[in-house]
């Protein structure tokens, strides 16, 4: 079976020859102590992803255009302050900064003005949001049939189509929670325009590519459940998720995910009314529960994710012991076993490796 059509069958649970195999790989401080560790090569160590089904993206650019300029503003001994290319200031670590959030200290949108003016960088029609070598890509992807993910790329960390993300972004975490109950319309303005842009930017993909399955981006929950209420999910969000999703179907693209961390329990049912069917990375420090969700939604609901990081640091037998809970669900289709988010830097190499092989070993590839 080629990637695409092994993953297309395995989440319509159909026969498949194998689960597909793909996972997170480590953040760069924990690459950092693997080479220091083993003394091999970064190339050396990342040679387990040879190993996956080819997972490609569209390239689709959902940035805005044109960027903030990036800006280192302050520091002291452990920290540094910087503006970004989104507009975002926060403050991070020096050292191992993936390990924590950085504290935000400013948002580029304060008020209307802002996002009037900001707005206008969100352009679909602006030239080089999708790939100069695109027409390449398409017959490359004609040819090798990899798992084709339709997300759109953006500057920071994050992606689209987002609705609550892109919001929460360009207001700030703390601005944004309150901006739904005290300026709804601004709320209200921001999605509808994140909307539109990605509707009009999905279509070229949508008739050209050979799209496997689409992603959202999201991250609005945290370990004890969603950040907004269901009735704000369902006034400002359903709406228009229920717009693109559409368009996704009547492309043809019906296995549409979206990555949030954290409890996401309260907000399954949401996605799945709003046409979002596959939800990862079920983070597992937040209670998300596989195996229960599959026996309340059946195969309405399509998961990735759900094997616990953690175990990596507690030895083979915590491996082995996650392994054996989580991979038997892969078979009955529909669930891609992977790591709940990326290896932190407490796990030696040795233990990966172990990890890797092992898993490898019972999905049969």
């Amino acid at each position: 079976m080629t990637p695409h059509d092994r993953y297309q069958a395995f989440m319509h649970f159909q026969p498949v020859d194998r689960p597909p195999l793909m996972d997170w790989g480590p953040w760069e401080s924990t690459l950092a102590n693997w080479i220091r560790e083993t003394r091999k090569s970064r190339e050396q160590l990342m040679q387990w992803g040879a190993d996956c089904d080819p997972l490609r993206d569209t390239g689709v650019d959902f940035s805005m255009i044109p960027p903030f300029d990036e800006e280192v503003i302050g520091a002291d001994e452990l920290t540094f302050t910087k503006t970004d290319r989104m507009g975002l200031t926060y403050r991070q670590f020096k050292l191992d900064s993936e390990t924590s959030m950085p504290e935000y200290v400013g948002a580029p949108v304060r008020d209307w003005d802002d996002w009037k003016q900001i707005r206008q960088r969100f352009d679909p029609t602006t030239p080089g949001r999708y790939p100069a070598d695109w027409n390449e890509r398409i017959g490359q992807w004609n040819q090798e049939h990899p798992i084709l993910r339709l997300y759109g790329y953006v500057i920071t960390y994050y992606g689209g189509p987002s609705l609550f993300g892109f919001v929460r972004m360009l207001l700030g975490a703390e601005r944004a929670l309150y901006a739904f109950h005290d300026e709804p319309d601004l709320v209200h303005d921001m999605m509808e325009t994140i909307a539109e842009f990605t509707i009009a930017m999905f279509q070229k993909a949508l008739r050209e590519a050979p799209v496997t399955y689409a992603q959202f981006w999201e991250d609005m929950a945290f370990r004890g459940g969603p950040l907004i209420s269901p009735d704000m999910f369902r006034k400002f969000m359903m709406p228009r998720y229920k717009r693109i999703t559409e368009l996704l179907r009547k492309s043809g693209v019906d296995v549409i995910f979206v990555d949030s961390d954290g409890d996401v329990s309260q907000l399954i049912p949401l996605w799945l009314e709003s046409g979002i069917n596959g939800v990862y990375p079920m983070e597992q420090a937040a209670g998300n529960d596989v195996h229960n969700y599959r026996r309340e939604y059946g195969k309405d609901l399509l998961m990735a994710g759900g094997i616990d990081k953690r175990c990596l640091a507690l030895g083979r037998e915590a491996i082995d012991t996650e392994l054996q809970k989580k991979i038997p669900l892969a078979f009955d289709g529909g669930y891609l076993p992977t790591l709940d988010h990326s290896i932190p830097p407490n796990v030696v190499h040795d233990s990966f490796q172990y990890y890797w092989e092992r898993k490898k070993q019972l999905l049969g590839v």
